[in-house]
């Protein structure tokens, strides 16, 4: 049986974005990258493309998190990340997840709803990276449970994986819950 699961009193609701719902995508996240830019922290870009997250819409990965106020969140689930291709087993990673400055605090809850979104199908372990210089980051992961699994170099822009560019490391960590 699954509950519902609240945040500060709200409901929160998952649904799956569709690729109509790219502006509402870009809008979260263009909100937390310009809090993160603000701040001088260089997790993502200071502004995200339509193109980098059209074909994660299509493939049905990207979600977005309701709650009585609207929209509140995202978050892309993955089955592979190349980041982890030394790592075996079976996961479910975490990309582009963040929360509207009104929703702070509902990380929380997007990270639990993905672990039993996981666990739902079989798969008990969520990864996620994050720059490693983002220290406060690292922290809230480390607070919800996630362990270090080591650092590692990606090529491209903040927030983009690609061949050439700048090589920023960025921190794995890994949480796994034994089935229910």
């Amino acid at each position: 049986m699954t509950t519902t699961p609240r945040w500060n009193g709200d409901r929160v609701a998952f649904r799956q974005a569709t690729p109509a719902q790219t502006d509402d995508v870009l809008e979260v996240l263009d909100e937390a990258a310009g809090w993160l830019a603000d701040r001088r922290i260089a997790q993502w870009p200071a502004r995200f493309e339509a193109a980098w997250i059209e074909e994660a819409l299509a493939r049905g990965e990207t979600w977005l998190a309701h709650t009585d106020d609207g929209i509140a969140g995202t978050v892309t689930l993955d089955r592979a990340d190349p980041l982890w291709a030394d790592t075996p087993g079976d996961a479910v990673y975490v990309h582009r997840m963040a929360v509207r400055r009104r929703a702070a605090g509902l990380g929380a809850v997007v990270l639990d709803w993905v672990q039993d979104t996981a666990g739902r199908d079989g798969t008990p372990t969520v990864r996620l990276d994050c720059v490693r210089a983002n220290d406060r980051l690292r922290a809230y992961y480390a607070s919800h449970g996630f362990a270090h699994r080591g650092d590692v170099p990606v090529t491209g822009a903040p927030g983009q994986r690609g061949a050439g560019g700048p090589v920023t490391w960025v921190s794995r960590y890994e949480r796994t819950r034994p089935p229910a």
